[in-house]
């Protein structure tokens, strides 16, 4: 089978973009300069696989290419694409599982047409030891962008990416320009494609993109509420304002998605009845109810209390323009009645955000709202958030 009857049996998997790339000068970009910064927060697993990231050989002993893969996950319908309160991605169900299905059908294919095994090939669903959107650069899929997404120009910030370390030689393809793989070389790509603009720099509520390409986790509203898994920093709650489950306004505001097509989504599985769920049902919800609704779902990966958490936030954050509120009807008292109820969860960590919440809704009020369970807590988090109302209420007692 010759390369180009390759990437359209790849093609026709449902991978929207191949590329081949050659396993050598790895594209580390500023890779070492953002964990020396600390900028991974507490994804300890980084740091654990920075030999391997730098080094394909010791992920796939003689591995001569890799395969970069993109698949789009631009929402077809409208009311999805335009909401804001999900990480779109997340309203699939997991792509690590599905786009991993695609990747074993590629691995059958080499097996069968290049009699290799098994053990000639890695398949990696954005979650193995590989410096993807380096990679991806140097293929050609995109470049990496201010934001630090890979930007494709077909795409637009909306591409999974997968890889395939094989030890097949396959013909490279080039990077966008012959300027920017000089660029890649001497790790200074960030942004090439991306001119003078930088609307997601400014556009981050959290100031988390301290310079081109490379963006703090510490500060960032998507680690926050997917990986952080104790309490968010009260200097960020208000900023996360609806979103319950990652962030897209870095993406969003890139120009480059006007040129973005639609992907067929056929390594996808849409899971758009998530985005009409209500707050209240998020803040109401049991372990029975959480595990049967996201089911296969990245959002899974919060866990209940995980998202218990972002949700006192979000209704923290409510007002008259909130996405929340459209539709819904009485919803305010419901809320601010939920909220009171999980000031006595039986984690902290979902007291210390529904505390915070009341507050932002009722003002001093809420003392008298939680006379009763500020008498009871124990916690010092939690009686440390009270605190801190307290002082900011009653700044001289």
């Amino acid at each position: 089978m010759d390369e180009k009857a390759l990437k359209k049996q790849i093609e026709a998997i449902g991978f929207d973009e191949v590329r081949f790339v050659r396993a050598d000068n790895v594209p580390s970009g500023r890779f070492l300069e953002w964990l020396e910064n600390g900028w991974q927060a507490d994804m300890t697993w980084l740091d654990r696989t920075i030999e391997k990231r730098l080094d394909p050989n010791l992920v796939l002993p003689n591995v001569k290419s890799l395969i970069m893969l993109g698949v789009s996950y631009w929402p077809d319908e409208a009311v999805v694409s335009s909401q804001k309160k999900w990480a779109k991605y997340s309203l699939y169900s997991d792509y690590h599982d599905t786009l991993l299905e695609g990747l074993k059908k590629v691995g059958r294919i080499f097996e069968e047409e290049f009699q290799v095994s098994s053990t000639d090939y890695r398949l990696y669903t954005d979650a193995g030891p590989v410096i993807e959107r380096g990679w991806g650069a140097k293929a050609g899929l995109g470049w990496q962008g201010k934001n630090g997404m890979l930007i494709s120009r077909k795409h637009g910030n909306w591409l999974l990416l997968a890889s395939i370390l094989t030890t097949l030689e396959l013909t490279p393809d080039a990077p966008l320009t012959k300027s920017f793989s000089r660029e890649l070389e001497s790790e200074h790509s960030m942004g090439l494609n991306c001119g003078k603009c930088t609307r997601c720099i400014e556009a981050c509520p959290t100031k988390a993109i301290p310079e081109p390409g490379l963006v703090d986790a510490r500060r960032c509203i998507s680690y926050h509420t997917i990986e952080n898994k104790e309490i968010i920093p009260r200097e960020f709650r208000m900023a996360i304002g609806d979103r319950i489950f990652g962030c897209d306004i870095c993406l969003d505001v890139c120009p480059w998605n006007r040129f973005a097509r639609q992907g067929r989504q056929l390594l996808l599985s849409s899971r758009y009845d998530v985005v009409h769920l209500t707050l209240l049902e998020l803040l109401q919800m049991t372990q029975r109810h959480f595990s049967e609704a996201f089911r296969k779902s990245p959002i899974k990966r919060t866990k209940l209390h995980g998202l218990l958490r972002n949700a006192c936030i979000v209704a923290g954050n409510l007002d008259d323009s909130s996405e929340w509120l459209e539709g819904v009807k009485d919803e305010r008292k419901l809320v601010m009645d939920q909220l009171v109820l999980l000031t006595e969860h039986e984690r902290a960590m979902v007291r210390v955000h529904a505390v915070w919440a009341v507050f932002r809704l009722a003002g001093k009020e809420g003392f008298n709202l939680l006379l009763k369970t500020r008498r009871k807590e124990t916690d010092p988090e939690v009686v440390a958030e009270y605190a801190w109302w307290e002082k900011k209420f009653f700044p001289k007692s």
